[in-house]
């Protein structure tokens, strides 16, 4: 499905604090997007030109979708990052979207695994909400300060941090996914490079499908920069317009 052409005006209906993120709650009365797509945002105020170093917008992954409202999960890591976390309620936001390809659904019969990493696990919450089938949840955290977002995801979920102050893992979340993967299973993951990397390997090596949410800095979000290649099988593929969901079987090696 296509994006309404070109960005709009829209209003912060509120923003919450979830552990270190933020939660920044848009007012917006476009058709909703399909979990797994993303959103160009760039705040209205203070955004480039009056020496503010953002210019171009920031591509987030939708992490809730509501009649009338998009909510996305922020982590505040640079400039612009910084200046979307600190929007308050009333003030304004450019966005454009949706944007990208999303997640399909898994055959009959399939149990879904949803593996997410810090921040990435927010197209996975949209995605727990849409989900037909039963549904895990691998989640890992650096340490315990993150998880307060674990409770985003519904159901049935395993949490891992890498310095074992929170969860019931000591470790990685992809050391989760080896113990818990079944051949049933079709496995959904959001993270960074490392980790999608292992999952990916994981997944082919034991012949599961699993369908990646990547990242990448972009520039457009139309595929016209090509600022956010990765190599495929067949070719380099841009994730804005042919992902930011790609199936794992069809990637060469991450790139970190």
């Amino acid at each position: 499905m296509s994006a309404p052409f070109g960005r709009r005006l829209c209003r912060v209906a509120g923003n919450a604090a979830v552990g270190p993120y933020a939660m920044l709650a848009v007012e917006d009365s476009e058709r909703p997007p399909a979990p797994g797509q993303f959103y160009m945002l760039a705040g209205a105020r203070g955004w480039g030109g009056d020496g503010g170093r953002p210019y171009l917008g920031r591509a987030f992954s939708v992490c809730r979708a509501r009649p009338g409202r998009l909510e996305f999960l922020v982590d505040a890591i640079g400039p612009g990052t910084e200046r979307l976390a600190a929007l308050e309620a009333g003030e304004a936001v450019w966005v454009v979207g949706p944007l990208g390809i999303g997640f399909e659904q898994p055959p009959a019969g399939s149990r879904a695994v949803l593996v997410g990493g810090g921040i990435g696990i927010a197209p996975l919450v949209i995605w727990a909400e849409a989900l037909d089938a039963p549904a895990l949840a691998l989640l890992g955290f650096r340490d315990s300060g993150f998880c307060p977002a674990a409770d985003l995801v519904p159901g049935e979920k395993l949490i891992a941090t890498d310095d074992g102050s929170g969860g019931a893992h000591h470790g990685f979340v992809t050391e989760l996914l080896e113990a818990e993967l079944q051949p049933s299973d079709v496995v959904y993951a959001c993270g960074p490079p490392a980790m999608l990397e292992a999952v990916r390997r994981i997944c082919t090596g034991r012949g599961v499908e699993a369908q990646l949410a990547m990242e990448a800095g972009m520039a457009c979000g139309f595929g016209a920069c090509f600022g956010c290649v990765v190599a495929t099988t067949t070719g380099y593929r841009r994730l804005c317009v042919d992902g930011p969901v790609v199936r794992a079987a069809e990637l060469e090696e991450i790139w970190a």
